[in-house]
């Protein structure tokens, strides 16, 4: 992982703590440009391989979505960070998720509630909003702002609407696609402007668990955004 992955690094202990022992097979679908989780895993000692249409060049990653995703056989474990809320049929990528993990197998999955990121919030983190540096593009958040103000709507309605025209899936759907497909081992949600997240890493063998707020985790975003307080949901299923 690279410094430019603030998210990447504060969620990889959860991450770690979840898997199989080395050196199993690991997918992480939506790796991202960046490489995600891949470069750790490796060196880790996993047989890691990231899956994303804007993957980095090299035999590690597979340019391609998940639902056209070949390995060459089953996978111990899959890692999906921040990458299902967006997928085109969500119930078509957890079926192949499904087929691509053996009985015993285990999904590590990190997840944004953007239906949770309510009117406070949104006034929270532009409160918040510094000015772009010159010649430097504004980040995803001041162009929502801008969208936001232009539109006239109350921020609940154009969040909808956003989200709506994206595509994004909620958190609760994802959940509840899940739960209809695996055996849930552990699930917390958090803030992510919150000091306790992400959650710290649980022993492989805990059962169901009731949601709890702790860890740390830093967003994605660009920098001179702030840390965004939505919620997340961190969840490792078998």
């Amino acid at each position: 992982m690279t410094p430019d992955d603030p998210w990447l690094g504060a969620v990889w202990p959860f991450v770690r703590g979840q898997l199989p022992p080395a050196p199993a097979r690991v997918l992480e679908v939506g790796c991202g440009s960046l490489g995600g989780f891949v470069p750790a895993l490796r060196d880790e000692g996993y047989q890691a391989v990231g899956a994303d249409p804007e993957a980095p060049e090299g035999p590690d990653y597979q340019r391609v979505e998940l639902e056209r995703y070949d390995p060459p056989g089953p996978e111990d474990c899959v890692v999906a960070s921040l990458s299902l809320h967006h997928v085109a049929d969500l119930d078509e990528a957890l079926d192949r998720l499904r087929a691509l993990l053996p009985p015993g197998g285990v999904l590590v999955v990190v997840e944004w509630a953007w239906e949770r990121f309510d009117d406070a919030t949104a006034r929270w983190c532009f409160a918040r909003l510094t000015r772009p540096a010159p010649g430097v593009e504004p980040g995803w958040l001041r162009k929502h702002q801008e969208r936001w103000a232009a539109s006239g709507q109350p921020w609940d309605a154009y969040c909808q609407a956003w989200a709506t025209e994206a595509g994004l899936h909620p958190g609760e759907a994802i959940v509840r696609g899940l739960d209809s497909r695996f055996t849930r081992r552990f699930y917390a949600e958090g803030r992510t402007s919150s000091p306790s997240w992400p959650p710290p890493a649980r022993p492989r063998s805990r059962r169901r668990s009731k949601p709890v707020r702790s860890g740390r985790a830093a967003s994605g975003m660009p920098r001179g955004e702030p840390d965004p307080p939505s919620p997340v949901v961190a969840a490792h299923w078998r």
